[in-house]
């Protein structure tokens, strides 16, 4: 899976194994490595994080540590995106 970077023990990352149709542009989060069940953060067309869900359980101050850090790198976060995927598409 794509590590898109890492906050201390959290690593945000893209799974290479999304739906066809291909999901809007989103992030998932877990504490040491990628796993199917990470907390899932959608990026808007605006550049903000909206939290999917947090199957890590996430404590709530990281979680909302790590959304301030996902919104405040979007752009590259985006641009990594489409280079994977090869199109961007936005939840909103």
């Amino acid at each position: 899976m794509p590590q898109i970077f890492r906050v201390g023990p959290y690593i945000v990352y893209f799974w290479s194994n999304e739906n066809d149709p291909l999901e809007p542009v989103h992030v998932h989060i877990a504490e040491g490595r990628p796993t199917a069940n990470g907390s899932k953060v959608w990026i808007t067309s605006r550049g903000k994080a909206l939290l999917c869900n947090n199957n890590a359980m996430l404590p709530t101050p990281v979680l909302r540590d790590l959304l301030r850090v996902i919104e405040a790198n979007s752009g590259e976060i985006v641009a990594k995106w489409l280079t994977h995927f090869g199109q961007v598409e936005y939840f909103c």
